[in-house]
């Protein structure tokens, strides 16, 4: 079974590597970020996406970014990493791993004492360590995960929640990339995902790689295949987990959530602990991403709209916590009353 990278050091260590998921499934191109605007540029144009890969590229790409600035002296280099820090983690707002690992970067650099060269292999053995763990966080998840699939399951799966947007095997996807290790029949029903059909462009693209059974959906047709008994179990990922419960994740995801509820199917999220956040009450406090209009105006630069037609471009929305059957964590498999605390509390998962 073959399991892709999303982002990873170079070869040289000099750069971070990522998969441009821009080009897939039709080219399957490795990019290398060196400058912090090639970061930023990639995270805001999603060559690089989801929020455990993001919150990656963001910590790998501050290493990058400041080796330049090794001859500086201690205080303006660690000024230098608070400044990089901002601007890395303020790309996208709604994902919570990019500031949290951006934050816990920063924490390093201020902490770290020594000269630049020495806070920077500090800092590189951080960012390796971010990834490391997030590639144990997702087998964790998926371990847990699998608890929940029957021995013959249909999965149904909205977006991209595998290791195309973590540093593993994925959120959503580790059971099912564990199910099928384990010999299990698995088949994946992917919603497309509009506008930018990271479902359809990129769950499918690296599951059909990994030799499992996945059907691509239009969004619009999830109801109805729940109505005709073909999904056995619903399993999204997340952006932010707020600390009721209430869960952003890519726009489509409630709609689901509401259809799977009516139908009695289980609806699960799967996200590592890093992706709760105890700060946000609820969801009515996630700011929500709306991104450029031209996403769903054009279509590989064709125009598939009336110029003058207004776009509502959302890139998440909130499902309420009454909806979620339980959420997978790298920690346990979480159930309703939701109420998560601050990470290092001994009640983190509670519930």
């Amino acid at each position: 079974m073959t399991v892709v990278e999303a982002v990873r050091w170079s070869v040289g260590g000099d750069a971070v590597e990522i998969i441009d998921q821009r080009l897939l499934p039709n080219e399957l191109v490795r990019r290398e970020l060196r400058t912090v605007d090639d970061v930023c540029d990639a995270i805001l144009t999603l060559s690089v996406r989801g929020a455990p890969a993001i919150g990656i590229a963001g910590a790998m790409g501050l290493v990058v970014a400041l080796s330049r600035h090794t001859d500086d002296t201690r205080e303006h280099f660690v000024a230098t990493a608070e400044s990089l820090c901002d601007r890395i983690g303020s790309v996208r707002p709604t994902a919570v791993n990019l500031p949290w690992a951006m934050e816990r970067m920063c924490r390093t650099a201020r902490t770290t004492p020594g000269h630049p060269r020495e806070i920077l292999s500090v800092l590189r053995a951080e960012a390796t360590g971010i990834l490391y763990e997030d590639r144990a966080m997702c087998r964790r998840i998926g371990e847990y995960g699998l608890t929940l699939l029957p021995e013959t399951a249909s999965v149904l799966t909205h977006c991209n929640a595998g290791a195309l947007a973590t540093g593993g095997l994925g959120t959503a996807l580790a059971p099912i990339y564990l199910a099928a290790e384990a010999g299990r029949r698995v088949h994946v029903f992917a919603n497309e995902t509009r506008p930018l059909l990271q479902g359809s462009r990129l769950t499918a693209w690296e599951l059909t790689q990994a030799g499992i059974d996945v059907t691509v959906l239009a969004d619009g047709m999830a109801a109805s295949l729940m109505k005709g008994g073909a999904v056995d179990l619903v399993i999204v990922g997340a952006d932010r987990i707020a600390a009721n419960g209430d869960v952003a994740n890519k726009i489509g995801t409630y709609a689901l959530a509401l259809a799977a509820r009516y139908h009695d199917i289980p609806f699960y999220v799967a996200a590592p602990r890093s992706t709760v956040d105890p700060a946000t009450a609820s969801g009515c406090d996630i700011a929500i991403e709306h991104r450029d209009s031209d996403e769903m105006r054009e279509w590989n630069g064709t125009l598939i709209m009336p110029p003058k037609a207004s776009v509502y471009n959302p890139a998440f929305d909130v499902t309420p916590a009454e909806l979620i059957t339980a959420i997978i964590t790298d920690e346990g498999i979480v159930r309703p009353p939701y109420a998560f605390v601050a990470i290092g509390n001994p009640a983190d998962v509670a519930g």
